[in-house]
């Protein structure tokens, strides 16, 4: 086996973006990540993986964006409003973290 590594591109081709929408809306955090192994797409809200697959609300779209379908929020339950990250890993590369989207909630 060679051990000269060549090097391969693996890097953010879209990055979340900042978000307002308001209660009931739906919202799509867009993230998309190149490699030419396909990278494993995880999201993180304010610094924590979300586990999306006993999610009803939240999914995770082919592309890798983040589909948050109805936002709740109200005075005392906010779970979709904060800081959302876009977490790209392919295991024999490494993991690449997106910019941090800010997702906020218009009041009435």
């Amino acid at each position: 086996e060679s051990l000269v590594r060549t090097f391969t591109p693996f890097y953010f081709l879209v990055e979340p973006l900042d978000v307002l929408s308001v209660r009931g809306a739906s919202v799509i955090m867009n993230c998309s990540a190149h490699c030419e192994t396909p990278p494993r797409i995880e999201w993180k809200k304010d610094g924590t993986f979300l586990n999306l697959v006993s999610d009803d609300r939240r999914q995770l779209l082919p592309d890798g964006s983040l589909l948050i379908n109805s936002v709740v929020h109200s005075k005392h339950n906010k779970p979709d409003e904060g800081y959302y990250q876009c977490v790209a890993t392919v295991d024999s590369l490494g993991t690449i973290v997106s910019r941090t989207a800010k997702l906020t909630v218009a009041g009435k």
